[in-house]
């Protein structure tokens, strides 16, 4: 499985947040998405967004003031049982 990168470095909250969201919308269950981020705000946005959205934060980093998240989409919920 790949890995996207999302650069929203400059955008203020909640835009990385919300651009992320999109991003993830996208993609397939168990894939990855790189965020570069500049807004201090975002560690906690995206430590927040994950807890709520069933997506999984497997890594930060900060690096001369760009912080870097990976994030793994959530897996499809399953489907109830069907009799």
């Amino acid at each position: 499985m790949g890995e996207t990168l999302l650069d929203v470095k400059s955008l203020s909250c909640p835009l990385p947040v919300l651009r992320a969201n999109r991003a993830l919308r996208s993609m397939q269950p168990g894939e990855r998405l790189r965020v570069l981020a500049t807004d201090r705000a975002s560690v906690s946005d995206f430590q927040a967004f994950c807890r709520e959205t069933g997506h999984a934060l497997i890594a930060f980093s900060e690096e001369g003031g760009v912080f870097s998240f990976v994030i793994r989409r959530r897996p499809e919920p399953a489907a109830s049982g069907a009799g």
